[in-house]
């Protein structure tokens, strides 16, 4: 049996205890036990403001301070504690710890260390050196698209014939449920009803995103459109743009947040999932969308394109341009509603849903362990 340990050296920066992460950070758990079974034993390291081990379902939680969390003279315990699990490789989750990859790798000569992207930014020119010389121990790296890897080669950041891989950075609990039922509980309506989740961002472009929506109602005048969100820092200009077109009003919902088992219930009501992100580095709220088997209008990006199956699921549209957007919804509309899904749902259990992740995972250990 091959034994990972996962880590994680990110610092919850509001500071939860252990129990609290395994509840809040759903990926920790869903992650590890997704990559276990009968042949790989998973074990997980997570920096933690506190010290703590939880054992649950098979799989043991080391949960340690580290660096300046730490006090002095536990500052390299969590180091320590990963040479003693006398693991066969690593999976490190996370591109920004360069420093302490390359600790753990000089810890553990001979063990295979691969690290996973969880929406990094590939550094500027006067970290190149220090990431360099941190990721030089790595075996593997995996990203949710392959061509998410090009910043960091193109930057010589990986050691020559690093391995890449093409794995999700998750999948989702979600499900497709009655849309009737959905529809009656949450008040969402539509023909089509079409739902966003996200951002108000720059990045994740709600305006045109609503510029396309106004230009879909001359073939689809029954639209709906409905904006799930937490963070708005252009919610003022959102509301400015719909007060301007008397075909946006009554038609463009600014719902704001709400919590995470209703967005099942509106992803169950609606008809078309919509995103106009210029980048990401999975996308969690389309991996949702495609459990509950809704169709999606997205944009264009290696992320969204490795997750819709190059688009052979929904439609992919180009960043930025309305016109296209607007395209794809009618298209997506003009479509069997019944075979649309029954497409998404299959396409997500094959390729998206925790077996299929986990699976990939496996794949990635087993040809790491054995090309070490």
């Amino acid at each position: 049996m091959a034994h990972i340990v996962q880590i994680s050296f990110f610092l919850d920066p509001l500071k939860r205890g252990p129990e609290q992460l395994l509840r809040d950070w759903a990926t920790l758990s869903d992650t590890a036990h997704a990559a276990s079974d009968a042949d790989t034993r998973i074990t997980v390291i997570q920096a933690c403001h506190s010290r703590t081990r939880i054992s649950d379902r098979g799989i043991d939680y080391h949960f340690q301070p580290v660096g300046a969390a730490a006090p002095w003279r536990q500052r390299f315990d969590l180091f320590s504690l990963a040479s003693s699990l006398k693991a066969d490789m690593f999976h490190v989750h996370g591109l920004n710890c360069p420093a302490e990859t390359a600790r753990l790798a000089s810890g553990n000569p001979g063990r295979p260390i691969l690290a996973q992207d969880h929406a990094s930014k590939a550094p500027g020119f006067l970290r190149r050196l220090h990431y360099r010389r941190g990721f030089a121990a790595l075996d593997g790296v995996a990203f949710t698209a392959r061509s998410q890897a090009q910043g960091y080669i193109e930057r010589k950041l990986f050691p020559q014939g690093i391995r890449i891989f093409e794995i999700p950075e998750s999948s989702s609990h979600f499900s497709a449920g009655d849309r009737t039922e959905a529809r009656r509980i949450t008040g969402m309506t539509g023909s089509p009803c079409i739902l966003w989740v996200g951002h108000l961002d720059d990045n994740k472009d709600p305006l045109c995103v609503i510029d396309g929506i106004e230009r879909a109602l001359q073939w689809l005048p029954g639209l709906q459109l409905w904006l799930v969100f937490a963070t708005a820092p252009l919610l003022p200009a959102v509301q400015d743009r719909i007060r301007r077109s008397p075909e946006l009003s009554g038609r463009v919902h600014l719902v704001g947040r709400v919590a995470h088992e209703r967005v099942e219930l509106m992803l169950r009501a609606a008809d078309i999932y919509v995103a106009g992100s210029h980048s990401e580095g999975s996308g969690y709220a389309l991996i949702e969308a495609l459990a509950c088997g809704i169709p999606p209008a997205v944009t264009d990006i290696p992320s969204f394109r490795v997750l819709t199956g190059d688009g052979r699921i929904g439609r992919l549209w180009p960043c930025g341009e309305a016109q296209r957007l607007a395209d794809a919804l009618r298209s997506i509309w003009s479509e069997p509603q019944q075979s649309a899904s029954d497409a998404v749902l299959s396409h997500f259990d094959r390729e998206l849903s925790f077996a299929a992740v986990g699976k990939a995972l496996r794949s990635a250990y087993a040809e790491m362990l054995d090309r070490r």
